[in-house]
């Protein structure tokens, strides 16, 4: 996410590590970058001016036990978290209350469709039985679109086709959301200009009486997320945000500042289009990826969102037991696929955020490796999957020929399953590998360990 700013944030990061001497000149050079960093993700001049003057007089300062070096990217990484809203903020759902309602208001194309689907997803891997409405009765096919959504995560949805009146769908279908933990409520898109389509949320809203009220914001909306936000907030009391499009857009960050100042703080913010890319936006975690610092919270949420339930306990038993094969290399491999491309992974990782600046094109060859290895297990036996010491030459030419890849890659594949093997193996030793156990401190054992050799 924020792709721009990120890199430029970490090449500052690395120039402030590679420095011999922290001095005025090098304390000048690094405000400026980050200036230049913020500015660029469309974060207003005021706050941009405001936040490096504050470091500029606190790098003048000195702190009892911190060298100057760390002491400026902790006050780089302080200031940042400041203007994003400082703390994590959570979404209390009232599971004895049947059902507890949530309502998402905002822009026309803002992605309130996609978000829905994606919260009923979220809180279904958490054991909340959870339902979509549609109340979309402008946009044209925004009720199969929920549809389809929904069937994809395999949520209950309710919709009305013909209905042409938010209100009567809604009544139409109160009495069946009862037996449901979580309802989301999809509603029309509006702009905060239009009065008519305000009052007509304001009557739904007061209809409805949801739990929670959330805006859904477009991050690639910059600083009139500001005047959004205070609209909309005006018409209905919002409790929450979740902003969506932060996949790689410079824009970003703008949206983000002018939510925090208007003090409708972000809940969620949107990776992509999977239903999986959906996190809890925490500051903290969030600076800290941006700056290279990894993210294991995050890593370890986008994992359990990857993985059925079933699943989850499948691999945790087999991984205690010792047992890796390549049938469970290619659970991986779907797993690691079905998270996001490898340069989201690889920057919630501890150590490993770096890589993708300093070699952009190593994550689109591992990208390219997976798939070729995904064709090669389908391409063998029952028998070769469980022991894959079993292939011999003769047996690797028939894969080969089967899968349409060289042996080349095979042995590759080999190879790096051996890898993996020995990393599972050395974590199981360091620490439980279940996901709640596994420290930040391990994990960075672990990636320096085996960093170069997994790529």
């Amino acid at each position: 996410m924020l792709d721009k700013l990120g890199n430029v944030l970490k090449k500052t990061m690395s120039k402030l590590a590679g420095a011999v001497f922290i001095d005025k000149k090098i304390t000048e050079e690094i405000i400026k970058d980050l200036k230049y960093a913020l500015l660029e993700a469309d974060v207003d001049i005021k706050t941009t001016t405001s936040l490096c003057d504050k470091i500029r007089k606190k790098a003048g300062e000195k702190i009892p036990g911190l060298e100057k070096k760390e002491k400026l990217i902790k006050l780089i990484h302080d200031e940042l978290i400041k203007i994003l809203g400082k703390e994590e903020q959570e979404i209390k759902i009232d599971k004895k209350k049947k059902p507890f309602k949530i309502m998402l208001l905002g822009l026309y194309g803002g992605g309130k469709t996609t978000t829905a689907a994606k919260l009923g997803f979220y809180y279904s891997k958490r054991g909340l039985k959870s339902c979509l409405i549609g109340l979309d009765v402008h946009r044209p096919a925004a009720p199969e679109q929920l549809e389809q959504l929904a069937k994809k995560a395999k949520l209950s949805c309710l919709i009305d086709k013909k209905e042409k009146l938010a209100g009567k769908i809604w009544n139409k279908f109160e009495k069946k959301l009862k037996k449901y933990n979580l309802v989301i409520i999809d509603t029309a898109g509006r702009d905060v200009l239009s009065n008519a389509l305000i009052n007509e949320l304001k009557a739904l809203h007061r209809e409805i009486k949801p739990d929670l009220t959330i805006l859904v914001m477009p991050g690639d909306i910059g600083k009139t997320a500001s005047t959004q936000a205070k609209g909309f907030n005006k018409a209905c009391k919002i409790d929450g945000i979740i902003v969506t499009r932060m996949d790689g857009t410079a824009k970003g960050g703008g949206a983000l500042v002018s939510c925090a100042e208007t003090n409708a703080k972000v809940i969620f913010i949107g990776t992509g289009e999977k239903l999986q890319d959906i996190e809890i936006f925490d500051p903290s975690a969030f600076v800290s990826r941006l700056l290279g610092m990894g993210d294991l919270k995050g890593l370890l949420e986008k994992a359990k969102l990857a993985l059925e339930e079933k699943e989850q306990k499948k691999i945790e038993s087999r991984l205690k037991e010792g047992k890796f094969t390549l049938s469970d290399f290619y659970d991986q491999i779907k797993t690691m696929q079905s998270m996001g491309p490898l340069g989201k992974i690889a920057e919630m990782i501890p150590g490993f955020g770096g890589i993708k600046t300093k070699v952009p094109k190593i994550f689109d060859v591992q990208e390219a490796k997976l798939k070729k290895w995904r064709f090669t297990i389908d391409s063998m036996t029952p028998e070769e999957r469980e022991n894959p010491e079993i292939l011999s030459s003769g047996r690797i030419a028939r894969i080969a020929k089967g899968s349409n890849v060289s042996t080349a890659d095979i042995r590759t594949l080999i190879k790096q399953y051996k890898v993996v093997k020995e990393f599972v193996s050395g974590a199981k030793g360091m620490k439980d590998l279940s996901p709640g156990q596994i420290d930040k401190k391990t994990l960075q054992k672990l990636a320096k360990k085996f960093g170069r050799k997994m790529f």
